[in-house]
């Protein structure tokens, strides 16, 4: 199995200057804000914190591509480097410190391109969790300052722990309905939001999670933690990996009754 460690050494050093940057601007009473065309926001410190990581990323990989939120794709290979700069913006701008930095690299294999490296740093919580494929899932201060992640034992769907970030997109899919009905069965739900619900499934502490509309670059560096740390990670259609434009992530143990769930149509 290769080995990646050079690869997620380098994403911490990423994640370190993207931190940096981010963390500079957040709060700041003079953020510049922007509208998107899906209307969605974008601040002034994505944008930068994405430029920085693209600048170091065609220094240190020059062979590499880059898929970006807010620049797109640049290059081509079976190297592909993925970024969310802040994923969390909404709560970005408004002051909420539950937002990240999400850094992937996918490599080209059978099944198309698959996360081999993932970074979720969050500082403003002060936490980062990270994986390389093969070598397990981390959380800690540092890559010599960490703790092993590993996923919940929970067997049964009325003693789980559910975490979601909105109901918006659900009822449009047309799986409001079996989303109710799993708040209904599951112990405890939480509205945790964006890419906090999966470190935490990664964790341990969270049992299964997930969201009905996604991008890419919100799913490619949550998707190994979570595989890394014992789970499963594929979208509401059953597909591993973060390519299904959506996401269910759980200890694996609740992963088909979680499904189960969410795809009962009415």
């Amino acid at each position: 199995m290769p080995d990646y460690h050079d690869d997620l050494r380098l994403a911490h050093v990423l994640a370190d200057a993207a931190d940096a940057t981010t963390m500079e601007r957040f709060k700041a009473l003079d953020l510049k804000v922007e509208t998107k065309p899906d209307m969605t926001p974008v601040s002034e410190a994505d944008k930068a914190a994405e430029e920085l990581i693209r600048g170091q990323l065609q220094r240190a990989r020059p062979r590499d591509a880059i898929l970006g939120e807010e620049y797109g794709i640049e290059g081509t290979g079976p190297r592909r480097w993925v970024v969310d700069p802040i994923d969390g913006t909404k709560n970005y701008v408004r002051g909420v410190p539950v937002w990240a930095t999400l850094i992937s690299l996918m490599e080209a294999g059978e099944g198309g391109y698959q996360p081999v490296v993932g970074v979720v740093s969050a500082p403003a919580l002060g936490r980062r969790w990270w994986a390389a494929k093969g070598a397990g899932a981390y959380t800690g201060r540092s890559l010599t300052s960490a703790t092993r992640l590993h996923v919940s034992k929970v067997e049964r769907i009325q003693d789980a722990s559910f975490a979601y970030s909105s109901l918006t997109g659900w009822e449009a899919q047309g799986r409001l309905d079996g989303f109710m009905d799993l708040t209904r069965a599951v112990w405890r739900t939480r509205g945790y939001g964006d890419f906090w619900p999966y470190m935490m499934v990664a964790e341990g502490s969270v049992d299964i999670c997930a969201e009905p509309e996604l991008s890419l670059w919100d799913m490619a560096a949550p998707a190994i933690v979570v595989q890394e740390a014992g789970g499963s990670f594929t979208g509401l259609d059953g597909q591993d990996g973060p390519h299904s434009g959506n996401a269910a992530a759980s200890n694996g143990l609740l992963h088909r009754e979680l499904l189960g769930y969410l795809n009962q149509r009415y």
